[in-house]
């Protein structure tokens, strides 16, 4: 598969086989070619554990102190007090049983989070085959399955973003945008960096973080030294 121009402008910054300091790695990051889009930058982390073992499981959430840069859309499933709340916290979509149709049809997914209230989730349940596969399922762990609705919204609207596990033990996020500059990515990296580790299994033997590197949307990904 050939590379653009652009692509290979961006290599040419990056050493290979070289383990960047991440505030270095975010500096270069800087210096590569602009993309016609602000490009997301994007974490991986792959973990000595096994995601198959429900104790080695990793997965929570964050606020980053930038946020993400990317407005996220909230839809909520909630009736009575608690849609009026939802509304009034800035819930982009609020409803119950009458999106079912809409989603399962219609194929609707104009939203990036679901909220549910607790007795909701009966409802939400079942659309379970729909939403599982695109992880839009709201969790009690992820603090999406609650009862203080605007808290939820409030934290997803200033920059929460989850983190877990896909089959391969790989964390993949955005932490950020290219726009940001170096030192807002910095603070954003450290704040779910430190999450991931505080999020260890006890389970969890050996090393914990294998490796983590990280790139733009479009760009080279560069290995990062996590001591």
């Amino acid at each position: 598969m050939s590379t653009g121009k652009r692509y290979q402008t961006s290599e040419k910054l990056v050493e290979k086989n070289k383990v960047y300091d991440i505030k270095e790695a975010l500096e270069i990051i800087q210096k590569m070619p602009k993309a016609k889009f602000d490009e997301t930058v994007e974490l991986h982390v792959k973990l000595g554990v096994d995601s198959k073992h429900a104790d080695q499981q990793v997965r929570g959430t964050t606020v980053l102190p930038h946020g993400t840069g990317k407005t996220q859309r909230v839809l909520v499933f909630a009736k009575g007090p608690k849609a009026e709340e939802a509304q009034k916290a800035g819930a982009d979509y609020v409803g119950a049983e009458e999106l079912i149709p809409k989603i399962e049809k219609e194929n609707w997914f104009d939203y990036d989070v679901i909220v549910a209230t607790p007795d909701m989730m009966g409802v939400v349940g079942r659309l379970g085959k729909v939403l599982g596969p695109k992880g839009l399922m709201p969790n009690p762990k992820s603090g999406t399955v609650t009862m203080d609705i605007t808290k939820a919204i409030n934290e997803i609207k200033s920059g929460k973003v989850e983190y877990r596990l896909d089959k391969t033990n790989i964390i993949h996020l955005g932490f950020g945008k290219v726009s940001f500059g170096a030192d807002k990515l910095l603070e954003n990296y450290d704040a779910i960096m430190g999450a991931i580790i505080k999020a260890k299994p006890a389970a969890s033997k050996g090393q914990y973080i294998k490796s983590v590197s990280v790139s733009t949307t479009m760009g080279p990904g560069m290995y990062i030294d996590q001591k």
